[in-house]
């Protein structure tokens, strides 16, 4: 594993996504909600509803370290790498959908607040985007059973790994994948529910529910 070129680079990467995809907004929440900044508040919701795919991936993942994994922990790895891949496309699309929410935003007074929300959308949508291109070859990674195991793929679930080693040291495997699962199912189905049924019949209203 050491010998990958761009092992420093997965870590790095981890590194960012923990800073742009939890802290900072994990911050202009709490600080939007104290300062009553609504337009804020909602585009934060909205985001967090979908990074969620974020923290399922890292489920998913945990099963499928080593080479002598289940069909089922090799399943729970495949479909996270293909998570991840979805849930860089879709927080983008998630921060910049809603034109009016926009303009909400666009008219708030200048405050140190607004800058900081913009200047991480920006950077959420740049870090999204060069995530998705990067991850485009690793997504081979969901459909070789002997790619899974090797180095090439294992270095992604090195810092899952360690997440698990932390909240769930007593956890099997198989377990953190059951639960990489049921988040997934919960998700697919609410995102459904919410494309086919909230945002058909009622657009912007569906946000406010």
């Amino acid at each position: 594993m050491e010998e990958l070129w761009f092992r420093p680079l997965v870590w790095t990467d981890y590194r960012l996504a923990m800073s742009f995809a939890v802290i900072i907004p994990t911050i202009l929440i709490i600080w939007s909600l104290v300062r009553q900044a609504e337009a804020i508040s909602r585009l934060l919701i909205i985001y967090w509803r979908v990074a969620s795919l974020l923290m399922i991936t890292i489920y998913l993942l945990v099963p499928a370290w080593g080479v002598e994994n289940s069909a089922f922990e090799n399943l729970c790895g495949q479909i996270g790498f293909i998570t991840a891949l979805i849930a860089r496309v879709l927080i983008p699309i998630a921060l910049w959908f809603w034109v009016d929410l926009n303009d909400e935003i666009k008219d708030l007074p200048p405050s140190f607040l607004k800058l900081m929300v913009v200047s991480w959308r920006w950077a959420m949508t740049v870090y999204c985007s060069l995530g998705v291109i990067a991850s485009v070859p690793f997504l081979s990674c969901a459909f070789s059973l002997d790619l899974l195991s090797s180095p090439f793929c294992q270095v992604w679930i090195e810092a899952p790994l360690g997440y698990r080693s932390i909240i769930h040291s007593d956890a099997t495997q198989g377990f953190i994948g059951f639960l990489g699962l049921l988040g997934l199912s919960v998700y697919v189905l609410y995102f459904g529910y919410f494309l086919l049924i909230r945002l058909g019949k009622q657009g912007r209203l569906a946000l406010e529910q």
